[in-house]
């Protein structure tokens, strides 16, 4: 259980280290989109090779089919839900600034201070609350993989980590767009971490008792919530700001991951 705890807070202290960064330095746009697209490639072959792979090992293809299926689809109906909030761009870290307010409206007339503070705060909450979804499933799994016996993923860890530094680091810059302080920052950062440890514990000692087809179901659910994420978040971002090099790049990642997981 203690073993769960802490895997799942070192991958989630990742975010806090890219927030680190995004504070105190200023990081290439590119360079970013490239760090994001090595952890898409990681994080597709963890979801692959672990999630996936053992989900069908354990409870056959249709409990694993099931289980991907439901969790990308809830993923995506909180993802809409999330960027509905201000959300949307919380794996960016360089926004058009006329989404958040800040240029005239489609009228031609400037937003009043009171709409841009409505804007900036829902979107720094929303990036929050973003960054909760996107960590539960990706810790669930961490404290999972230790009930085989065999020690923790590190394909997992690795890949979650990797993962989370681009994360913590752009929506880091997207929070201080929306004026939020450096201590709530700090405190929100502190809040995932805490989050993702109690997910991997919790995620240990639930899916311990539970049969082998509906730990399948859940690590196949886990999976299909991360594949979503990749594809609507994490990918079209990295390329977006890290250009036509992020294909090799996540390919390298990928081929990380199955070094990893053999």
């Amino acid at each position: 259980m203690w073993n769960a705890l802490m895997w799942g807070a070192i991958a989630g202290s990742a975010v806090l280290l890219g927030a680190l960064v995004a504070i105190y330095f200023k990081i290439p746009k590119k360079i970013i989109g490239w760090i994001m697209a090595f952890g898409t490639g990681t994080l597709i072959g963890a979801a692959s090779f672990e999630l996936l792979g053992d989900a069908i090992e354990d409870g056959g293809l249709f409990a694993t089919a099931i289980g991907f299926l439901v969790g990308a689809v809830v993923y995506t109906g909180f993802d809409l839900f999330i960027s509905s909030r201000g959300g949307a761009h919380r794996k960016r870290s360089y926004y058009n600034r006329a989404e958040e307010g800040d240029e005239q409206d489609s009228s031609g007339q400037n937003s009043s201070s009171k709409d841009k503070g409505k804007s900036k705060g829902g979107s720094g909450l929303g990036i929050f609350a973003g960054t909760v979804m996107d960590a539960i499933p990706e810790s669930i799994m961490i404290g999972a993989s230790l009930l085989t016996g065999q020690g923790v993923s590190a394909v997992l860890v690795v890949s979650i980590f990797v993962s989370n530094i681009p994360e913590g680091l752009s929506s880091t810059v997207g929070m201080q767009q929306s004026n939020f302080s450096r201590g709530k920052i700090w405190g929100m950062w502190i809040a995932v971490l805490i989050v993702s440890s109690l997910a991997s514990m919790l995620g240990y000692l639930f899916l311990e008792t539970l049969p082998n087809e509906i730990k399948a179901g859940i690590g196949a659910f886990a999976g299909g919530g991360i594949i979503a994420m990749l594809c609507s978040t994490m990918a079209p971002e990295a390329y977006e700001e890290g250009g036509p090099m992020v294909g090799l790049i996540a390919s390298l990642g990928l081929l990380v991951a199955l070094m990893l997981s053999i």
